[in-house]
């Protein structure tokens, strides 16, 4: 089957999946410092779950190799931080605008179109100075297992190949740390219409599971995605070539189409003007704060902490981390502050 085929029916279960779940990773994180609320974060920890298992069951398997990200400190610190403001004032994640454009969100295609092409110009585009003054990636020669994929003999870094022990130990600690967590942690009682923490939190991650299997080089994205459309879209009009879109690509059109038909079944769709012309000021500039982000970062929400985060992949920790603070951050600033 063609990959870009492939792309598009995961994207269109991933959007059925984030549709009915409700999830976005911008409210899962606001809403454990705004309301003491954890419904999603469950959720979102639930599908790391899964998927650090599965994944890490798939290359002890041989269906696939590891890729985790490449870890480049100051990019991951700066990226994660603009990532994590900008999705606070875009009122979703890049997973989250993705598929809102599908339920008739206006905010959300401003968000993601800003988000979108800042990520382009930033990854290759005329900003791409921004990653040189990064620096360059810290790897090892560890390959424990041989579980990861290696260039030239360099992999990037996880916890367990920075320790250089069986990447089963970290993955089982972890595991039965998420664990202890999903069950100790009193859920926040909150009314839903489609999949609750459990079914979408296990839905997720078994998405993330088959994206690995699909895509072999890595699992979910939503950058990358926006990148391949942007830069095709507008750079190859020779109608003789065959379109160069990519597997990522054809999963953010799959998102919205799975987004959309999962409102229209769910009575859900209609299209969502804000009333305040500020509102897309706003959303613009949330979009533009997660593209340079993401794109300096090499990954969003979904690339870093949903697909990465499984890895153990070092990166994606550090991603996480200023993720969280970026969004705390101006959580208080427009919220909390007064």
């Amino acid at each position: 089957m063609d990959p870009r085929l492939q792309g598009l029916l995961v994207g269109i279960l991933f959007g059925i999946v984030l549709q009915r779940g409700r999830i976005c990773f911008n409210s899962a994180i606001r809403d454990v410092k705004m309301t003491k609320d954890n419904y999603l974060m469950k959720l979102a920890l639930l599908a790391i779950l899964v998927e650090t298992i599965g994944f890490h069951l798939a290359a002890q398997l041989g269906w696939i190799k590891l890729n985790p990200k490449p870890l480049i400190p100051l990019a991951q610190i700066i990226g994660g931080f603009l990532f994590g403001m900008g999705m606070v004032l875009a009122g979703g994640c890049a997973s989250g605008v993705t598929y809102r454009i599908g339920e008739g969100y206006i905010t959300a295609f401003i968000a993601a179109i800003f988000y979108g092409i800042t990520a382009a110009a930033v990854k290759g585009g005329p900003l791409s100075f921004v990653n040189r003054w990064m620096g360059k990636p810290i790897t090892t020669t560890n390959n424990p297992g041989g579980f990861y994929a290696a260039k030239d003999g360099a992999v990037n870094l996880t916890l367990a190949n920075l320790l250089n022990i069986n990447p089963w130990i970290v993955t089982i600690i972890f595991a039965l740390l998420l664990l202890i967590v999903l069950v100790f942690w009193k859920t926040t009682e909150r009314k839903v219409s489609g999949l609750n923490w459990i079914t979408g939190g296990i839905a997720l991650g078994l998405v993330g599971v088959i994206a690995y299997l699909s895509q072999k080089t890595y699992p979910l994205g939503i950058t990358g995605g926006w990148v391949n459309l942007f830069r095709t879209t507008t750079a190859n009009l020779d109608l003789t070539q065959p379109i160069p879109y990519n597997w990522e690509g054809m999963e953010i059109v799959g998102i919205i189409i799975g987004a959309y038909l999962a409102a229209l079944f769910a009575k859900e769709f209609r299209l969502r003007v804000p009333k305040d012309p500020k509102t897309f000021v706003q959303v613009a500039v949330g979009g533009i704060l997660m593209g340079f982000g993401a794109g300096s970062a090499g990954g969003c929400n979904i690339g870093h902490i949903l697909s990465g985060l499984p890895h153990l992949a070092i990166s994606s920790i550090v991603f996480t981390i200023f993720a969280v603070l970026g969004n705390w951050f101006m959580v208080w600033y427009l919220f909390e502050r007064k």
